[in-house]
């Protein structure tokens, strides 16, 4: 987690939980106006991505999904 996020955390800790609630459905939407679909992708979300494709990642049409055991 980065040290803004937890800086902006003890912030919110500080608030009464009215003010909790408030700031919170206020970041859901900034996240949501910027990500409507969750279709993007995080830094680390990224690296994942990446690693997995270069481990001998393959595209699900180039499975043979009749015979399974060929790939065992």
């Amino acid at each position: 987690m980065s040290n803004i996020v937890m800086e902006s955390a003890e912030l919110m800790q500080m608030l009464p939980e009215s003010e909790q609630q408030f700031a919170y459905e206020f970041i859901k939407k900034l996240v949501r106006s910027w990500d409507p679909d969750f279709t993007k992708l995080t830094p680390s979300e990224r690296e994942k991505v990446d690693a997995a494709e270069k481990s001998g990642f393959m595209n699900e049409n180039e499975i043979d999904w009749e015979h399974l055991e060929q790939y065992a």
